[in-house]
């Protein structure tokens, strides 16, 4: 009876944990449980969290980035519109102050990594500055929020403002927590975001 119980109880840990990221692993040959699309064109790219760029962002997981064709031409519409999600590890407390102190460390992380690889001089560096405030739940009760996250853009360099949307699902069945964000400097009307909310409304937890 005893040996019977005890192979229950590792039966049901390896059920919960089936999903638990090992401590090494290819992030380019994980394959993610969720479903995330990829527009026609676009690239993607995963990185595991914590975040070398920003390590004060204590959450464990993985980010997956969907970038527009021409996000890194200034020249084009696309340019700086992309969208991640945060694949993260149990239920974190999420709200727009966690969020706007954890893109504000990210986007600081980020802007600084560039600036030493691009050599570019400090005096051109713009405080980054987020603003993020809640919405009404979407439809499918995903909690929403939206905001700004102002920058030095570093391909550029010059001051930029990204707009950004942002829902927060419980993926109940892995234990997880999905972070989807949309962004771009266009303003929420533009053609743009219909791609954007293409990647965001593709997001299922489980395929």
């Amino acid at each position: 009876m005893k040996s019977l119980l005890v192979t229950i109880i590792t039966l049901i840990c390896l059920t919960v944990h089936g999903q638990a990221l090992p401590n090494k692993f290819d992030i380019h040959t994980w394959k993610p449980p969720y479903t995330l699309r990829i527009p026609d064109k676009w690239t993607t790219e995963r990185f595991p969290i914590p975040i070398d760029f920003a390590p004060q962002i204590s959450y464990k997981g993985i980010e997956d980035l969907r970038f527009a064709p021409g996000w890194a031409k200034q020249s084009s519409p696309d340019y700086w519109s992309y969208a991640f999600l945060w694949w993260l590890e149990g239920r974190p407390q999420i709200n727009a102050a966690s969020l706007q102190k954890d893109l504000t460390a990210y986007y600081s992380g980020l802007v600084g990594r560039n600036i030493v690889d691009r050599h570019i001089m400090v005096r051109k560096e713009t405080p980054t500055n987020v603003s993020i405030r809640k919405l009404p739940k979407s439809a499918s009760g995903d909690d929403m929020y939206e905001g700004t996250i102002t920058m030095l853009d570093y391909m550029a360099q010059k001051p930029i403002t990204l707009n950004c949307v942002i829902h927060v699902t419980s993926c109940r069945k892995y234990d997880r927590t999905g972070v989807l964000f949309e962004l771009s400097p266009k303003p929420t009307e533009h053609a743009n975001w219909q791609k954007l909310h293409s990647v965001q409304s593709s997001f299922v937890c489980s395929k």
